[in-house]
């Protein structure tokens, strides 16, 4: 019995499943990637959602059943495909790798060309463009949205990881809770599955879709779990019984750590992270946003949840992290509380949302946060700690401090521990917390050796005193 013309045998319903999932699979590719080679009366369905997966794949699995042989079953494939795919397409050498992938499903049997001869016309790359010359498979990504934002230029990290062309890709998350992170991962070519709110909702769901992946896509090779909680490791476990490489991904800060659970090795990548902005571009910044968005919904107060939304959107940086590196231990919030000149802020009850108004705009040419003197120095009568804006204003008031506690003498020393308590009793703060906003690695001793003003001095009993220089 030969291949084109011999019945299908016992595994037919595999190799139909197989085709119909991959067929699938690979119209979703490209119309996340070359919407061009989908032929229009098709190209404007959203065929990454469920609803139409399981329409699609069920007809395809229909139609194909019919086909008595072999022969038949590979012309019936290619029927479907130039119905939904452009003749641009059909021409293409992608098209020709299209159909030698469905032929692996028909005829098992044949010898597969080893990898070292595969080149990019035989097997098609929708995610990398043709770079990866690779045999037949695909890789899939599930991301768990709540736990770890995974930006475009991480993305390409791991499509370079990988040793297969990510096909898929799925996120989770309660995206009522998300702005309009739904409508950005959408447009990058994620399937969205909406999870309710709750703890580790995202995860257990991940884990559900996950373990079914062998099942529904025969085809995958390598998985990537993008999540910063442990609590998917049964997850890999199960993914890697079944024959699938599996790559754990978790970010923090400006890293992110992949570890390939076929070969047990950790790598660790650093991420560019756009710069904190200083205070004044940081005020400019959240006053325009809030100006914006009032005159765009024609209300003068503004959530706080929204203005932070907005925020991380158009500069691509948390609102809380610039806080934080600014004022160390503050809330988000609080920047608007630190500066009553140009914000008014507004929370009807403890248990409402926090409202943010302009209160007046602050102009940087006009009238700066730390304006100086008449004679260019900057000035000592600071009262309020968000004045200290800056090591030079910093060093000032340590001065004008030390010049109080020893009348003025240059030969006069005073223990730095009296230093603290007279800064902590004005500002109502500890020194120690204040001076990480400027120098986060010194400890006080040394960050009071920056100060030009300043001499140290340290005791026998190695007790540190400072005086005025």
């Amino acid at each position: 019995m030969s291949d084109n013309s011999g019945l299908l045998m016992t595994n037919n319903t595999a190799a139909i499943k197989a085709i119909s999932n991959y067929i699938y699979q690979t119209i979703v590719s490209i119309q996340q990637q070359h919407p061009e080679w989908i032929n229009p009366k098709y190209k404007n369905i959203p065929w990454h959602h469920s609803k139409y997966e399981s329409s699609l794949t069920n007809k395809l699995t229909k139609g194909l059943s019919c086909a008595a042989t072999k022969e038949d079953l590979q012309l019936k494939a290619i029927n479907y495909l130039q119905i939904i795919l452009t003749p641009e397409f059909i021409d293409s050498d992608r098209y020709n790798a299209l159909i030698s992938q469905i032929d692996r499903f028909i005829y098992p049997e044949r010898n597969i060309i080893s990898s070292d001869k595969i080149t990019n016309s035989q097997i098609p790359d929708f995610s990398t463009n043709g770079t990866k010359l690779v045999e037949s498979g695909m890789a899939i990504l599930l991301l768990d949205v709540e736990n770890l934002h995974l930006d475009i230029e991480t993305e390409k990290i791991l499509v370079d990881i990988c040793n297969y062309p990510i096909q898929i890709k799925v996120a989770f998350a309660n995206w009522r809770s998300m702005g309009k992170k739904d409508e950005e991962f959408h447009q990058r070519g994620y399937q969205l599955i909406h999870v309710p709110p709750g703890k580790d909702s995202a995860d257990l769901k991940m884990a559900t879709v996950g373990a079914s992946i062998f099942v529904n896509y025969p085809t995958a090779k390598e998985v990537l779990v993008c999540s910063s909680d442990r609590g998917l490791t049964h997850l890999g476990t199960t993914l890697q019984s079944h024959g699938l490489t599996v790559y754990q991904v978790r970010k923090y800060k400006n890293q992110i750590t992949v570890l390939n659970s076929q070969t047990g090795e950790s790598q660790v990548y650093a991420i560019s992270v756009p710069d904190i902005p200083t205070i004044d571009t940081f005020i400019i910044q959240l006053q325009e946003l809030i100006r914006s968005e009032s005159e765009k919904i024609g209300l003068q107060w503004i959530k706080f949840s929204r203005i932070s939304a907005l925020y991380k959107e158009t500069y691509k940086l948390n609102l809380k992290d610039v806080v934080v590196n600014h004022f160390p231990d503050q809330k988000s919030r609080q920047i608007f509380v630190n500066y009553p000149a140009y914000f008014a802020i507004h929370q009807p009850s403890e248990k409402s949302q926090t409202y943010v108004s302009i209160f007046n705009l602050f102009k940087p040419e006009q009238k700066s946060l730390t304006p100086p003197t008449d004679n260019g120095e900057v000035p000592t009568n600071i009262t309020d700690i968000a004045e200290i804006t800056s090591q030079e204003v910093m060093e000032k008031v340590l001065v004008k401090i030390v010049t109080n506690l020893t009348d003025g003498s240059p030969d006069n020393y005073v223990p730095i521990s009296n230093l603290g308590s007279e800064f902590n009793r004005l500002y109502g703060r500890p020194i120690t917390k204040t001076i990480k906003r400027f120098q986060p690695s010194k400890k006080f001793p040394k960050y009071l050796e920056l100060c030009t003003s300043l001499k140290l001095h340290q005791s026998e009993e190695g007790r540190w005193f400072v005086s005025l220089q």
